[in-house]
């Protein structure tokens, strides 16, 4: 092995760790601050989801360079792999969606600066997190009884606190679902059946 497949290879497992490692914990811990509707920390895992999601983005990269240099690609566990790396990414998209709407449905008064991100998928300013395709419809408040300053509706809730958990058992299960695949991929770079 070349000093710079080595190389390459020591970035890939470096990115891996310090990136992985966190987006895992951060969303992880979520569900656990939606639940106790600290707002501040889920705006802080909120971040950090984004920034190791991004930055995982170098994991892939590194791992497609690494592939080329050894003419690797020829594997089936190596495409599998990046596959799965794609569909953890999509997933780390989603849940980052749902970290920012369970955010909105807590803080409406207070919410986070819209990001791009929030821009191209529609919601920014939309305190109820709708999108685009239902930016016509009556809120959601008015058709479950309630109002949009989080009156009770029926069975004592509020519209905030349901959306806030729908968006927590959500999280909860697509995290639970990107951490089996990171795990799917660790086996398969270790016994590269």
């Amino acid at each position: 092995m070349s000093f710079t497949d080595q190389l390459v290879l020591w970035l890939h497992i470096g990115f891996a760790i310090f990136t992985v490692g966190p987006v895992a914990l951060a969303i992880s811990s979520t569900p656990r601050y939606i639940r106790r509707r600290d707002v501040p920390v889920l705006r802080y895992l909120t971040r950090i989801t984004l920034i190791f999601t991004t930055g995982s983005l170098l994991v892939l990269v590194f791992g497609i360079v690494l592939g080329s240099l050894r003419h690797d690609y020829s594997h089936p566990w190596l495409t599998v792999a990046m596959t799965l790396f794609v569909v953890a990414l999509v997933l780390l998209v989603l849940i980052n969606r749902d970290q920012r709407r369970a955010i909105r449905a807590l803080a409406p008064g207070d919410a986070a600066p819209a990001t791009s991100t929030d821009q191209a998928t529609g919601t920014a300013g939309d305190p109820a997190g709708a999108t685009s395709a239902d930016a016509g419809a009556e809120p959601a408040a008015a058709r479950a009884g309630g109002d949009e300053t989080g009156q009770p509706v029926a069975g004592g809730t509020t519209i905030a606190a349901h959306v806030a958990s729908v968006e927590r058992g959500r999280i909860a299960a697509m995290g639970g679902i990107v951490n089996l695949i990171w795990l799917a991929i660790l086996a398969l770079m270790v016994w590269q059946p």
